[in-house]
C-alpha cells in the first residue's frame, strides 16, 4: 500500500501521459523519459492531457503499486509546468493538493513562530 510520508520523494512527470500505460509502460517512462530508477521506492505521478485522470507508481519493495484515479468534474490543475525538464520534485503536501483539486502555486507556506 502506499503510504504517502513526507519521508519520500516526489516526482510529477511535466508531460501528458497516456493513461492506457501500466505498470511496466509508466515504469519505462520512469526509466528512459525521466531518467530516475523505478524501483528507488520515489512515488512517480503522472497526469493525462485532459487532466482527468492520475496515476501514482510506487516500488514498495516486492513489487509495484499503483493508485489511479479519474475524477468525474474538473480537472487536475498544473500551473506553469517547465516542458524542459521531465519531471519535478514535488512535496508531500503539494501532491496532496494536487490530489484534491488545489492549486498549489496561489498558497504560500508560513514558518511558525
Amino acid at each position: 500500500m502506499i503510504g504517502l510520508s513526507a519521508n519520500l520523494q516526489y516526482y510529477l512527470c511535466c508531460k501528458p501521459v497516456d493513461m492506457r500505460n501500466g505498470f511496466d509502460g509508466l515504469a519505462g517512462i520512469v526509466r528512459n523519459i525521466l531518467k530516475q530508477d523505478p524501483v528507488s521506492g520515489s512515488v512517480f505521478i503522472f497526469i493525462n492531457r485532459t487532466g482527468t485522470h492520475i496515476k501514482l507508481l510506487f516500488w514498495d519493495g516486492d513489487g509495484f503499486a499503483l493508485f489511479y484515479k479519474r475524477l468525474e468534474r474538473g480537472r487536475y490543475f498544473l500551473e506553469d509546468q517547465d516542458k524542459t525538464t521531465p519531471s519535478r520534485l514535488i512535496t508531500r503536501e503539494e501532491l496532496m493538493m494536487i490530489l484534491e483539486g488545489l492549486s498549489f502555486k496561489k498558497f504560500e507556506t508560513k514558518k511558525a513562530i
